[in-house]
């Protein structure tokens, strides 16, 4: 399916590619879904991978509650900009590394349903009018929200399905 242009567009698409992510990772054993990247990726292993999706969403909902209620965000996060994304990436790794692959999946179906939430509140105009809140800048509500769901599943099954590969 091409980028969302609607609601029901994102909707399904992000939908659909957090399945497909999900349902590829379930195809595997648990010794598997454990299993170590090879060296030179910053996410280790799966568990990395999701942790990173999740607390994306967590970015975007700060993002959306700040903006939503007439603030400028910080964004990507307080401290980074968008050229300093690799560093921030990073320190999304660090912070859960700890975390348990069964913990970061339920963190990040409850963080997805969040962001789901939020395209449901919202009509086609709220989301994918250029500049209709000050904080999206530029652009739009809907392509935040592309970036953190359908987009961003999309590259964590491909960088999966090359390391499972390996």
């Amino acid at each position: 399916m091409a980028r969302p242009k609607t609601k029901e567009e994102l909707l399904t698409l992000s939908q659909k590619n957090f399945e497909k992510l999900f349902n590829f990772i379930e195809s595997f054993s648990k010794e598997v879904q454990l299993k170590s990247f090879r060296e030179g990726t910053l996410n280790r292993n799966i568990g990395d991978v999701l942790a990173h999706l999740h607390h994306w969403h967590l970015l975007l909902l700060d993002w959306y509650k700040i903006g939503m209620a007439g603030k400028k965000p910080q964004m990507p996060a307080e401290g980074y900009t968008w050229k300093t994304m690799p560093e921030l990436n990073k320190e999304i790794q660090l912070k859960y590394r700890k975390t348990g692959l069964d913990e970061v999946k339920k963190l990040l179906k409850s963080s997805f349903e969040e962001v789901q939430n939020i395209i449901k509140n919202h009509s086609n105009e709220e989301l994918f009018t250029k500049k209709k809140y000050h904080w999206t800048g530029s652009t739009s509500l809907g392509a935040y929200l592309i970036s953190a769901t359908s987009s961003h599943y999309d590259w964590a099954l491909k960088l999966i399905k090359k390391q499972m590969k390996n």
